[in-house]
């Protein structure tokens, strides 16, 4: 998938997910202030990378999705479901797909969890997970500093580094980072005073 890097990180208590916010189109850098996560519900975020239409209206379905879900069954929607429902639209578009490449992150009942998703649907499920044209720098980040009871604070460091690691080798990863920590207590969007405080 071109342009874009994006990671996602279990800890035990929640997920982080980041991005770079550069957005391009060929060798142009069409904005500098892309937004590439967002909320589909106070306990699940995504990330995406590929077409920017295909990925918004992929998002608007699943926000659509989940909200209805919680309407019919004043339950939380479980991140496996949510995310076979994803491969499951995905799937059924792959001989007209989208272009697009998504982390779903979040925590239920289950605990934390991170679903990437290919453009004909196929799932996977890991600790941690890189997408787009920066991931191969970003993984070799992740590989180095994951460690099975990472904590909250070296999973949001080891978050921004990968993608920081994929800025200074990938042309299509820049302009900055965005990152959300996603707990039981809900989502929060990390301000860049925050996110400065781990890049110094």
């Amino acid at each position: 998938m071109t342009g874009t890097t994006t990671v996602g990180v279990t800890y035990k208590n929640g997920v982080v997910l980041a991005a770079d916010k550069r957005a391009t189109a060929g060798h142009l850098i069409a904005s500098k202030t892309a937004k590439k996560i967002y909320k589909i519900a106070n306990h699940i975020g995504i990330t995406t990378a590929g077409g920017v239409a295909d990925t918004q209206n992929l998002v608007s379905i699943l926000k659509a999705e989940t909200e209805l879900f919680k309407l019919k069954t004043s339950k939380d929607i479980e991140l496996n479901s949510i995310a076979t429902l994803t491969s499951n639209i995905l799937h059924s578009n792959r001989f007209f797909p989208y272009l697009a490449q998504l982390l779903i992150g979040g925590v239920d009942s289950a605990g934390p969890h991170v679903f990437m998703l290919d453009p004909f649907g196929a799932l996977l499920k890991d600790k941690y997970l890189a997408s787009g044209s920066g991931s191969l720098t970003a993984y070799g980040v992740l590989e180095d500093g994951f460690k099975d009871e990472i904590t909250e604070q070296e999973a949001i460091n080891l978050s921004i580094r990968s993608v920081l690691a994929a800025q200074q080798r990938d042309s299509a990863s820049g302009n900055g980072i965005m990152v959300v920590n996603i707990t039981k207590k809900g989502y929060t969007e990390l301000t860049d005073s925050a996110i400065e405080k781990y890049t110094k």
